[in-house]
């Protein structure tokens, strides 16, 4: 069953407390960015600033060059899940490898120009891949359904992995994505920039429910 992840993109700790409060009551998953002003453009806040409400279950999206910085302090936290860049500096395997040693799921994110062969030894260590999509550090990007041949690609090196989408979900293309074989939907402008954002949420869950209708 595909699942619908609210996003959490924010540049001050009262822009992070105003993301978290418009999507508490009805968030379950939650996707939160961390970047380092470099691998991707923005400076989102710090770890020290990462709260969440008792129950979310949380992936955390490490959009940064040097994971030596990060995902240590990261792991203290215990998220649900970190994911990190095939295409961050150094040993990405290590890393995959010590997130699992800390019992918490390992994601691997793809930049739109990168080929699952050329990141193989990667993926095969994840337990999830995200297809990213979208803009770095930002709300926004554009779905490119073609980047959907990916999964078939990703599901050859390593079948189990579960498959997550980053960038450009809307209500007019959430069916199409899960159908394409998507688990984990990461929404940030859909939901944060609705003016009712749980009716958005729920319509997002209501068009993947769709796959389950013959």
């Amino acid at each position: 069953m595909s699942v619908i992840a609210p996003s959490i993109t924010a540049f001050s700790p009262a822009e992070y407390k105003e993301q978290v409060d418009r999507i508490t009551g009805f968030a379950e998953r939650v996707h939160i960015d961390i970047t380092d002003g470099e691998f991707a453009p923005t400076f989102t806040v710090g770890i020290s600033d990462l709260w969440v409400p008792a129950g979310w279950s949380v992936g955390l999206h490490v959009m940064a060059y040097d994971l030596e910085n990060f995902v240590p302090k990261l792991i203290a936290l215990k998220p649900n899940m970190i994911i990190i860049h095939a295409e961050a500096r150094g040993d990405v395997a290590a890393y995959l490898r010590l997130i699992k040693q800390a019992g918490i799921k390992a994601g691997l994110a793809l930049l739109r120009p990168t080929v699952p062969s050329s990141v193989a030894p990667l993926i095969q260590e994840a337990e999830h891949v995200l297809i990213f999509s979208g803009e770095l550090g930002r709300f926004g990007g554009t779905a490119s359904l073609m980047q959907l041949e990916k999964i078939r690609l990703i599901k050859a090196i390593n079948p189990n992995v579960e498959i997550g989408w980053d960038g450009g979900v809307t209500v007019d293309n959430a069916y199409s994505l899960v159908q394409g074989g998507v688990d984990v939907l990461a929404v940030g402008g859909a939901i944060h920039k609705a003016s009712d954002p749980h009716a958005s949420f729920s319509r997002l869950q209501q068009e993947i429910a769709k796959t389950g209708v013959l």
